[in-house]
């Protein structure tokens, strides 16, 4: 008999859902772009078993993570820290993994990985900067859309220095340099540049090591992703599964808990 778990990551801004066969296929996933306090994780739910064909009785297990995995309580199994859910979907998608950073919407952690469990981890303080929700407000004052940054990066041809990480201040200085007739191209470089400047701090105190791998939505940015790799002077993997690694991850934990069930 096959054993389906599911795994939900309830985050601030998205909620994402991921069932597993047996420990190791993904079956079905869904991405709601509303969090916690939201109709967000049902919705996320409800659309991983419809596509499976699948109902709630057909899961053995689900487990939920995430910055509002406690609104899940009567639905999950079980809750667990997002930290150790991201250190297990890292490990799954990249064996070599010794470093995970992650990058969400509101927060960023940097996990050390040892065998695949989290022995070290830092994270930025309640500040938004250098999150997802710090580029959304960077694009709103430019005036480009959120998927646009990395292509624009990527035409900069002038170094721009964006001294401020502080969301407030940073805004500041965009609508500065805008007044000034700054190219766009070259603010956002300097915005991806002050962002990995910011992370790869809290990567050195965890101590960096290799293979480094990144997830969260703003991994799907590739002008961060070359910033921070120009900052560390290493090469970041990614995953077209960025988004999905600690609902990937809870499905994991939950699939160890549904053996642990059966067994009991």
């Amino acid at each position: 008999m096959a054993i389906y778990t599911l795994g939900i990551d309830v985050g601030s801004t998205a909620s994402k859902c991921i069932m597993l066969k047996d420990g190791k296929e993904i079956v079905s996933k869904s991405l709601v772009s509303v969090g916690t306090g939201t109709s967000g994780p049902q919705r996320a739910i409800e659309e991983v078993l419809k596509n499976a064909g699948k109902t709630r009785e057909d899961m053995d297990y689900t487990l939920a993570t995430g910055y509002g995995r406690n609104s899940l309580e009567g639905i999950a199994d079980k809750q667990m820290s997002e930290l150790s859910c991201h250190a297990k979907g890292a490990f799954f998608l990249f064996p070599k993994v010794h470093t995970v950073i992650d990058i969400g919407g509101q927060d960023v952690k940097v996990l050390k990985i040892e065998n695949g469990a989290m022995v070290n981890f830092q994270m930025n303080d309640k500040c938004a900067a250098g999150t997802g929700r710090f580029l959304d407000v960077m694009a709103r004052v430019l005036e480009v859309n959120i998927e646009d940054l990395e292509k624009l990066s990527a035409e900069s041809t002038k170094r721009i220095g964006i001294s401020s990480t502080c969301t407030v201040f940073a805004e500041s200085e965009v609508i500065s340099q805008l007044a000034q007739g700054t190219d766009k191209r070259d603010i956002i470089a300097g915005i991806h540049r002050a962002i990995a400047g910011r992370v790869a701090g809290l990567v050195h105190r965890v101590g960096l090591v290799p293979d480094v791998v990144m997830t969260g939505g703003v991994a799907q940015n590739h002008g961060v992703v070359k910033a921070l790799e120009e900052q560390l002077s290493c090469e970041i993997k990614t995953s077209p599964l960025t988004q999905y690694n600690g609902a990937l991850g809870a499905a994991l934990f939950a699939y160890q808990g549904a053996l642990k069930h059966a067994k009991a």
